[in-house]
């Protein structure tokens, strides 16, 4: 892995399409429990193009995560439209791929067959299974755990697996829920590094969840802040630093403070309100 330099060069232009991947109008969430109703999410209006990466990012409660559960098609919306390329999203589909917090692994399957499980349920043969599991295993640096199960595995290569496991399904949309969250500093920025690289790769549309300033400013093309009571959008942030980026860096830091403002901003006034 390279380091860091504070190249000022353009970052590479996402793969035009004549729709946008993903689009979100006049989107509204309502949950019912018994006589009570919570708005988890108000008026959401989101366009995402090819081959972005996207962070959304805001405080616990803000609708994050019920959002992309919406995208990923596990949540109906309760107004407004969700389409992919136009047309309707209806439940969950292999296009859109979700990778979460928590891993979600199968214990009693191997590293390969974790990952070939998606491909293996479609009725890929054997051969084709093989080799698409090789494929992402090499992606993700886990060709020597091939037979391990994830309890013989630390924290990061579990995650590893479950991005091959979603990668696996040629997925075109990667939702990620806060997929580093629960893992130490040092092996978080590993992981950073290795997703923008199969991002890179791929051109694979990202949208990725989380509660750090410095992950979103690190990885993402856009920015996107949410806030709560119910959660909406706050501000689409476009970012113009180029990659590499150096978090050390005078341009980084600033967009850091500026999203960072962004996010304390709605919370004093609420306090002072």
């Amino acid at each position: 892995m390279s380091e860091p330099t504070s190249d000022l060069s353009p970052p590479p232009s996402p793969e035009k399409h004549p729709l946008p991947v993903l689009s979100v109008r006049q989107l509204g969430k309502t949950f019912r429990m018994g006589d009570r109703q919570t708005q988890a999410l108000h008026d959401i209006n989101l366009s995402v193009n090819k081959g972005e990466f996207v962070c959304l990012i805001g405080a616990s409660g803000c609708g994050k995560s019920t959002l992309l559960r919406v995208l990923a098609g596990f949540e109906t919306a309760t107004t407004g439209t969700v389409e992919m390329y136009g047309k309707p999203i209806t439940g969950p589909g292999p296009e859109r791929g979700m990778v979460f917090q928590d891993f979600g692994l199968f214990p009693w399957l191997t590293v390969k067959e974790n990952i070939a499980f998606g491909p293996h349920q479609r009725g890929l043969p054997k051969a084709n299974l093989d080799e698409l599991a090789n494929k992402y295993m090499h992606m993700v640096g886990l060709e020597k755990f091939s037979d391990f199960y994830p309890g013989q595995l630390s924290g990061g290569m579990k995650q590893r697996v479950a991005i091959a496991r979603v990668l696996a399904n040629e997925c075109e949309v990667l939702l990620m829920d806060e997929p580093f969250g629960a893992l130490d500093a040092l092996t978080r920025e590993k992981l950073q590094q290795d997703l923008l690289e199969i991002w890179e790769r791929t051109r694979l549309t990202i949208i990725f969840v989380t509660h750090s300033v410095e992950e979103a400013v690190m990885l993402s093309d856009r920015v996107v802040v949410m806030t709560a009571g119910p959660g909406r959008i706050e501000q689409d942030v476009p970012l113009h630093l180029a990659r590499p980026r150096d978090i050390v860096g005078i341009e980084f830091n600033q967009v850091r403070r500026d999203v960072t403002q962004l996010l304390t901003s709605h919370v004093s006034m609420k306090v002072a309100a």
